[in-house]
């Protein structure tokens, strides 16, 4: 049997493994197994802590369906306050698939800085090149999304009110869709008032309460598009985010973790 955390991070849900000291490999038919939430545990995606030369953790996702990703923040955060609380330090890193990241204390639960936001056509990637403030793209009536990759991709669709758009129609066409060469993680955004609405739907997962990584990319694209000035609160279905796009180019991100329970599963 080995031990497991079930954390989230405003109900975007993990299952954590520590293999820092005991192996465990993990693939794509195991990871989809403890994800599914009828015969295995149950989660949005699957994280398993390593030991990093370069960080105080390293950290791999890997998604429902099996896929293995770069980033996640909600899961950032959550691994954070877990290292922080193990470590006793003030701030601590953590090494990922899409490069290093910090993660500190902050009043309103946990503040990770999900590095530099990425804009260039290649970077997000594109199949082609074109403006990505403004992308040559519609599908289901929703059009011109802001790209951003922020470890992985998304495609910011913004829209007069977030509520009355089907996130689960457009999302899995847009995911889909040859424009991105390795999929994306599609939302659906409103702007009102210095608050962004946001409904996600990330690859590999479906539909979830709350995408750290989606909140910082609509920030950008939002900026981008000339909606807010570079910092807003992102409510997402699973409650709010404090983002702000530094004039580093880097992301900085506030929000909840919480530890659910402790268990055991056979892998």
């Amino acid at each position: 049997m080995r031990p497991f955390l079930k954390m989230h991070g405003l109900g975007n849900d993990f299952v954590i493994f520590d293999a820092r000291t005991e192996p465990l490999m993990m693939n794509e038919e195991l990871s989809s197994r403890v994800a599914n939430r009828h015969r295995g545990v149950g989660c949005d995606q699957l994280i398993v802590l390593r030991a990093s030369e370069k960080a105080d953790v390293f950290m791999e996702i890997w998604n429902a369906d099996g896929s293995r990703v770069g980033a996640c923040g909600n899961a950032t955060r959550c691994v954070g306050m877990l290292i922080l609380d193990e470590l006793s330090q003030d701030e601590v890193s953590i090494e990922t698939d899409a490069g290093l990241l910090s993660a500190k204390r902050a009043a309103a639960g946990i503040s990770v800085n999900m590095g530099p936001a990425r804009t260039e056509w290649n970077e997000i990637p594109l199949a082609s090149e074109m403006a990505t403030d403004s992308a040559d793209f519609e599908i289901d009536g929703v059009s011109a999304p802001g790209c951003v990759n922020m470890g992985n991709p998304h495609a910011i669709f913004f829209v007069d009110n977030a509520e009355n758009e089907h996130i689960e129609v457009i999302g899995p066409q847009a995911e889909l869709n040859e424009l991105f060469p390795e999929r994306v993680n599609a939302s659906i955004a409103s702007v009102d008032n210095g608050i962004i609405r946001l409904r996600v739907w990330e690859r590999g997962a479906g539909i979830t309460e709350a995408c750290g990584t989606a909140a910082c990319a609509s920030v950008v694209a939002a900026t981008r598009k000339g909606l807010i000035d570079r910092k807003a609160t992102v409510r997402l279905d699973g409650g709010d985010l404090e983002v702000e796009w530094l004039e580093d180019g880097t992301v900085q991100m506030t929000g909840a973790a919480t530890l659910v329970y402790k268990g055991e599963i056979a892998v």
